[in-house]
């Protein structure tokens, strides 16, 4: 019997995972109480407003819910019909995004797109996309996973050409996170251990190979063995950032009262906003951010498990993997385990077009666990 074009034919919608809903509008909740702490001063000093990063938080996190919840009751088979489309449009963006005096540049990287304060970053939007694309092109091509040339090079070549594009801007932190979620798809698809291990090892020599070719990485991977070798070039954000975390201590310092947001942890509102949130709220306010991620990932993860198909499977497993990868770099880069790779904590950090489609992904997590079986 062929495989029925859409699953809401052979079972109703049901009630969407209300644990992921509760999970995401927590941690989104107190991702919007700390981006007003950790940047109030920062916006008085530069645009003589406190709350100048909270109000454009807020305004990016409401048009993501509302997108998240129309997303929510759109069956999740109609991105399968513009997967393609969906990539072209990103590979053509990425492509643009590079070309001098169209794309704008932000510390070095020339990643975004935009008018005046608006402004887009292509590369979040491929994040997506390529989670999209490899989910119906691995469900329609399972069978070949097995077979390297045929199967496991052709999805390859298409997220290793993306990541490519993005590290011309570059943006290692993004292009690592679509790799990654990328390779998760296809592990679950069935490709074999010994074809990845091999091309890992090439993985690795070609990493080594853009860490030696760029300076400025090769000082990262200094700092993260030992900040103090340049506490004040190379190591300095590190350093803050578990100055920060330190004093914390069990309780915190309570609300507002961070001291490193002050000027001495840099833009504290993103990368390393769970830092400021350890210093305020310490080890038990971050231990009740990180379950709250816990129990997201958890209920992502039954989803992607009990989704009515293969399609909804990989998507979900891709959705779920994209957020477990960014948590995971971000909070060990806060803490001194991970060298710095500019990765942003998912739903917590101050962002606009990067939360905004998380939430967007979020959607389609929820519309596959209303089919979930």
């Amino acid at each position: 019997m062929h495989e029925l074009r859409c699953p809401y034919l052979a079972k109703a919608r049901s009630t969407p995972d209300f644990l992921i809903v509760f999970s995401t509008l927590a941690i989104l909740s107190i991702g919007i109480l700390m981006v007003y702490s950790a940047s109030a001063i920062i916006s008085f000093h530069k645009y003589q407003d406190y709350f100048y990063f909270v109000k454009r938080q807020l305004l990016f996190a409401g048009l993501g819910i509302v997108a998240m919840f129309f997303v929510m009751n759109i069956d999740y088979w109609v991105w399968r019909k513009w997967a393609k489309v969906g990539l072209i449009i990103c590979f053509a963006l990425l492509v643009i995004v590079l070309i001098p005096g169209v794309g704008i540049l932000r510390n070095g990287s020339r990643s975004w797109l935009g008018i005046g304060a608006f402004s887009i970053q292509p590369s979040e939007f491929i994040k997506i996309c390529m989670i999209i694309f490899l989910a119906k092109f691995l469900s329609e091509n399972q069978k070949k996973i097995v077979l390297l040339m045929k199967g496991l090079l052709p999805p390859l070549a298409i997220v290793f050409l993306a990541f490519g594009l993005i590290m011309l801007q570059p943006d290692l932190g993004t292009g690592t996170v679509m790799v990654g979620a990328s390779l998760v798809m296809i592990y679950i698809a069935g490709a074999r251990m010994l074809h990845l291990s091999g091309l890992a090892m090439i993985g690795v020599a070609g990493f080594a190979a853009l860490v030696i070719a760029a300076p400025y990485r090769m000082k990262r991977i200094v700092s993260f063995l030992d900040p103090w070798q340049d506490p004040l070039g190379a190591g300095y954000q590190i350093i803050q950032s578990l100055y920060a975390i330190g004093p914390g201590g069990l309780m915190g310092l309570g609300l507002g009262m961070s001291r490193q947001k002050f000027y001495y942890l840099p833009e504290p509102q993103t990368d390393f906003i769970f830092a400021i949130l350890a210093e305020e709220l310490g080890f038990l306010g971050g231990a009740m951010v990180l379950l709250l991620f816990a129990l997201l990932l958890w209920r992502g993860m039954r989803v992607a498990i009990t989704a009515p198909d293969l399609y909804g499977s990989l998507l979900a497993a891709g959705i779920v993997g994209m957020i477990a990868i960014q948590v995971v770099i971000n909070i060990g880069v806060v803490t001194g385990m991970f060298p710095v790779t500019g990765i942003t904590l998912p739903l917590l950090s101050y962002g606009g077009s990067s939360l905004t489609l998380m939430l967007v992904a979020i959607g389609v997590l929820l519309n596959i666990s209303r089919y979930a079986r």
